[in-house]
């Protein structure tokens, strides 16, 4: 025995004899609850017998006969392995014909010469014993009738002759089963291997069918071509008649075996061990199926129960034993044997009658962690006796759980379906029985499930290519999150072109290799998420191969080819092109396109052609390189198919015509020789045709013809072999001449200041001497009225169509002289002029005046200069001057409106109001009536008294007894104080406006807010306020600039002020411009105003 183990050690290694230790082995396992017992171990030593020794005759056997080669090894433990075999080593060679039986036999359905040898041996492996047996060789010799008769007398053995046998062909007959019906016996479980051998010439093909049912598909097998039919597994269902069918083109045979399935004992329930607490009741159960049905024994202890201690608590039924009131000290083991004549069935199952107190048997504090929507499992193993049962609470024991949400398992396992994050928290089991209780705590945390966001995409790209595979992923932050990336399920390629991100996969210059599914695996410790996608390398084809030209003829050829590797992008189509060595040698040609699909074209060809092909193919990336060409294949010589293209007949002088035409190409010409056949004849005149035959060029001049007259042109292809098709007839006509006549009666008619309207009348026809283009009208300013030198304007023309006999002159300038002639013209050029004609324009309203300006600005008045239109159009009359106040709100006043005389070029306009914006209009005037009108605008200076007395008031506010004064007051007025150095924070602007008003001085009361301040206004006629002007010192107001700028006030100038800047200082003094950038002023920006605001 082994030492602390039930083991039991044979060793034979020192010489003692194996078939010593033989026998059935049982084990026995006791100890002071009972005893167990194991099942019958069979020791059997293996053996491997040699052959007997036997001579063997050789087996002559007529050709076509059936022969069966016997082996009959000898019994070994266990069954040896069968095999045929020649000197050589060499399997004998098995098919339908020939084939080893299950039994180990060789059997010829027939034989033929080629089986005559003298090395049949079959052999025996014995795989325990590692050894191989080999019958004696055996020799067989094939003969046919010729050979009988020769060896009649040398072999008179009957028994060793089968010379009776037929030759010719017969009838399939089984070999295997020898028999007319069979049967066959199985074992549930095992393997059914049914064998049907048959003979017969030709040699007969077998079939397997069952008689009243199919064949188990998943189960079933058939070897030894056919000849053996195995069905694992077997089961109760198998049972029944199978046929075998034997059958050559002469018959066929059937044979029925009938299958009967047996079982040895298998376990439907087998006994399981039980514990009790006393005076409890319980049942052991044994249950077993097989065929014959089993017998149900029972021990106790090892011992038959019919021959254990009488218990009064155990009664035994059959295959049931009932436990009821056990009592403690009863424990016992209890054997269960099934069995019949196929084999036996033993289990041990120990009955323990125990009182214990329950216990959990999980650890304490244990943490479940789940992931939220899955199930969670939260166990609580427990052990009494009797057995516990098992409550569960949550957080607290104020409430048992229950529901439809929570399962509660037999083993005290908790299961609830699906977890939520609000079923996170403590858990606590409790196991009670009779004896006690006892508590475990455990505890759940729900965690979010790990999702893939942003999935890898598939892609699709060229060789050389960089890829990115995205994973974008969410998980439990309290979970710690691995990502892993496979290639094709495996790891990636060992390669620094992968690079791997915490949320990508980047692989930089793809190749073929990098083709395949790319998956990215986030796990967590609780769950994992995962993404595929595939990567496809696309590139151009490989260039087509193996061109191959067949069905030659006159004017066309099958191309074939083998396409190249598409490369993962399907070939959408073929080019065909092809290469003229006769004519263009060097230069490839498109010939045609054929779908992807095809491998073959047939293709068209012209004559007197020598051609080389080549295939390009394309896929979605684009052409691949072209093939190597094809061999050259010349064409036939023939007459032209087609003329020349693109006729042309028209003349470039007045005596000729010129034939042109697009010449045929070296492909079109059919053959060599190639010249053209050029015709002509005058239309509509009784003439033949004239021709003349040219070579090598693409036109034609005809001289001597008329002028201007039609012309039929035909021009015909010819070369060595022939002449072309007859040629389509074109219609020209010969050259033109300028024309004879000009039109006459022309007419003027003045429809007002900018437009006339002249007439003519046509020129007869045949004075064109061409095709009629049209009209011509040449006309010119000659001088404006009101000037009396003349100033000539360039000359300008108009066209008109050849329909037309009048048309309109405009864009005229009023008040002037112009002459016109009218000419006509064809292709060739112009007719003379008609007669000039003079016309004059009537006045029209002037243009606007040349410039307005402001000048002398003064306290009440302003000065306007100006200069006369550019354009009169007529003669002035006089001009017109509006005028209107504009205030700081952009409003407009009312509107001023003075005549002046046309010889005027200034005005003073006096009675003004001092520092205000003005808006002007001015325009000139004719007898037709006004001009349109400029604008300008101006801004009269400032009041200096008014000024004066604002200077006063702030001398008072900044005099430093002033500002004693109001220290003093504030050091007895704590509120004042703080009021006063709040507002020298703001800024320290003191309230001029108000003392202002306050003080009420005459003099500065009438200057209001309007007057003194001016804002923005437009200068369109619709009186919009105007945007962005301010007055310089020069008075003249100007355009989108800033009307806030102290220029604009005085400082630094000369205008306006005409101080020496006292007046700003008293002011501002040194910190003037420090405070202002400190202070926002809301009034309007006027130069008081913005004085103040700088304060």
């Amino acid at each position: 025995m082994k030492p602390h183990s039930g083991t039991l050690i044979i060793d034979i290694s020192g010489g003692q004899k194996a078939e010593a230790y033989e026998g059935v082995y049982q084990c026995t396992a006791r100890n002071k609850h009972g005893t167990a017992v194991s099942n019958n171990i069979v020791i059997r030593q293996s053996r491997s017998p040699l052959w007997s020794k036997e001579k063997i005759d050789p087996f002559i056997v007529q050709e076509g006969a059936s022969l069966v080669l016997p082996c009959r090894p000898p019994a070994g433990l266990p069954p040896p392995i069968i095999f045929w075999m020649d000197m050589s080593f060499q399997r004998i060679p098995q098919s339908r014909r020939v084939s080893q039986a299950l039994n180990g036999d060789l059997y010829f359905s027939n034989v033929i010469l080629d089986d005559s040898r003298n090395d049949y041996i079959c052999y025996a492996r014995f795989p325990h014993t590692q050894t191989i047996q080999q019958k004696q060789p055996i020799t067989v010799r094939v003969i046919n009738m010729d050979a009988i008769n020769e060896t009649m007398a040398a072999f008179l053995n009957d028994t060793d002759f089968f010379s009776d046998g037929p030759s010719e062909e017969r009838r399939p007959m089984f070999l295997v089963p020898s028999e007319t019906g069979s049967t066959k016996m199985v074992l549930r479980g095992q393997v059914l291997e049914l064998e049907c051998i048959a003979e017969g010439l030709p040699t007969p093909e077998i079939s397997w069918s069952k008689v009243s049912g199919e064949f188990p598909s998943k189960r079933t097998t058939f070897h030894n071509f056919h000849k053996t039919l195995r069905i694992t597994d077997v089961s109760e269902a198998d049972a029944g008649e199978y046929r075998c069918t034997a059958k050559n083109r002469l018959a066929s045979v059937h044979h029925i075996i009938g299958v009967t399935v047996k079982a040895a004992p298998y376990w439907i329930t087998a006994p399981r061990n039980l514990v009790l607490a006393p005076s409890e009741t319980g049942v052991l159960t044994c249950r077993a199926g097989g065929n014959p049905k089993p017998t149900i024994t029972w021990s106790m202890n090892g011992i038959p129960i019919e021959n254990s201690p009488k218990d009064p608590s155990r009664k035994v039924e059959d295959d049931t034993i009932i436990f009821t009131d056990v009592r403690t000290g009863s424990s016992a083991v209890y054997q269960c044997n099934a069995s019949n004549e196929y084999g036996y069935l033993l289990s041990n199952a120990f009955v323990n009658v125990l009182a214990e107190p329950p216990r959990v048997l999980t650890p304490s504090d244990k943490v479940y962690q789940v992931i939220m929507n899955k199930p969670a499992l939260l166990d609580c193993a427990s052990f009494g006796s009797p057995i516990p049962r098992i409550t569960w609470f949550k957080d607290t024991r104020s409430s048992v759980l229950e529901g439809d949400s929570y399962v509660f398992h037999q083993n005290g396992t908790l299961e609830i379906h699906v977890a939520q994050t609000t079923n996170s928290g403590k858990y606590t089991c409790v196991a009670t029985n009779s004896l006690g209780i006892s508590e475990n705590h455990v505890y759940l945390e729900v965690k979010e499930p790990t999702r893939i966001l942003r999935q890898p995409e598939y892609w699709v790209v060229q060789r050389n290519r960089d890829v990115v595979f995205e994973c974008k992923v969410k998980h439990d932050p309290s979970l710690t999150p691995t990502m892993i990336w496979l290639k094709d399920n495996g790891e990636l390629p060992d390669d620094e072109r992968f690079v791997v991100d915490s949320d990508s996969l980047t692989i930089i210059d793809v190749t073929e290799n990098d083709e395949g599914t790319y998956t990215c695996i986030m796990n967590t410790t609780l769950d994992q998420d995962s993404a595929s996608a595939s990567l496809t390398v696309v590139e151009q084809p490989d260039a087509p191969t193996d061109l191959e030209l067949t069905d030659q003829r006159d004017r066309s050829v099958q191309l074939t080819w083998i396409p190249g590797d598409e490369h993962n992008s399907p070939i959408k189509k073929f080019l065909i092109q092809y290469e003229d060595a006769l004519h263009q040698p060097g230069i490839w040609h498109n010939l045609t396109e054929v779908p992807g699909i095809k491998t073959t074209a047939h293709l068209k060809l012209s004559p007197y052609v020598q051609y080389t092909f080549r295939v390009l193919a394309l896929n979605n990336v684009g052409y691949s390189q072209p093939s190597y060409p094809s061999r050259s294949y010349k064409t036939k010589a023939a007459a032209p198919d087609e003329n020349p293209s693109e006729v042309e007949a028209m003349g470039t002088h007045h005596d000729n015509l010129v034939i042109s035409w697009k010449p045929l190409t070296g492909l079109q010409s059919n053959g060599p020789g190639l010249q053209y056949k050029v015709m002509w004849k005058q239309m509509d005149v009784e003439n033949q045709w004239a021709s003349v035959t040219v070579a090598n060029v693409s036109k034609f001049v005809v001289s001597g013809t008329p002028t201007f007259v039609p012309y039929e042109v035909k021009v015909q292809a010819l070369n060595d072999y022939g002449s072309g098709p007859e040629p389509k007839v074109v219609v020209g006509y010969s050259g033109e001449d300028f024309p004879l006549a000009a039109p006459n009666n022309v007419q003027v008619f003045v429809q007002n200041s900018t437009l006339a309207e002249i007439h003519w009348m046509p020129v007869p026809p045949n004075s064109v001497r061409g095709r009629l283009k049209g009209y011509r009208v040449y006309y010119m300013k000659q001088r404006d009225q009101h000037k009396h030198n003349g100033h000539h304007t360039e000359q300008q023309v108009l066209n008109f169509s050849a329909n037309k006999t009048h048309g309109k002159l405009p864009g005229l300038h009023p008040y002037s002289s112009y002459k016109l002639n009218v000419r006509v013209f064809n292709n060739r050029g112009e007719g003379p002029p008609s007669p000039t004609l003079q016309f004059e324009t009537p006045e029209g309203v002037p243009g606007p005046p040349a410039f307005l300006k402001v000048t002398n600005p003064n306290l009440d008045s302003l000065t306007l200069e100006w200069g006369p239109p550019n354009e009169h159009n007529g003669k002035l009359t006089g001009y017109t001057l509006k005028y209107q106040p504009v205030n700081n709100t952009n409003e407009l006043g009312p509107l001023e409106e003075l005549a002046l005389a046309a010889n005027e070029t200034s005005v003073t306009l006096p009675n003004l109001k001092y520092s205000t914006r003005y808006k002007f209009y001015f325009n000139a005037k004719t007898l037709i009536g006004p001009g349109p009108s400029i604008t300008e605008e101006a801004i009269t200076v400032m009041d200096e008294g008014n000024m004066a007395m604002a200077s006063r008031q702030v001398d008072i506010a900044t005099q430093g007894w002033f500002i004693g004064l109001m220290c003093a007051i504030a050091l007895l007025i704590l509120v004042l104080l703080i009021v006063c150095f709040i507002k020298r924070n703001k800024g320290g602007k003191y309230p001029v406006k108000e003392k202002e008003d306050a003080h009420a001085d005459p003099e500065s009361q009438p200057m209001k807010d309007d007057d003194v301040t001016f804002g923005e206004y437009s200068d369109s006629e619709d009186h919009k306020p105007l945007k962005g002007s301010r007055t310089p010192s020069n008075g003249t107001v100007k355009r989108d600039e800033s009307d806030d700028s102290l220029v604009d006030y005085g400082e630094g100038g000369d205008g306006q002020f005409n101080e020496d800047g006292s007046f700003i200082g008293q002011y501002s003094g040194k910190k003037e411009r420090d405070t202002a950038e400190g202070h926002e002023s809301s009034e309007a920006p006027s130069p008081v105003n913005a004085m103040n605001s700088f304060v």
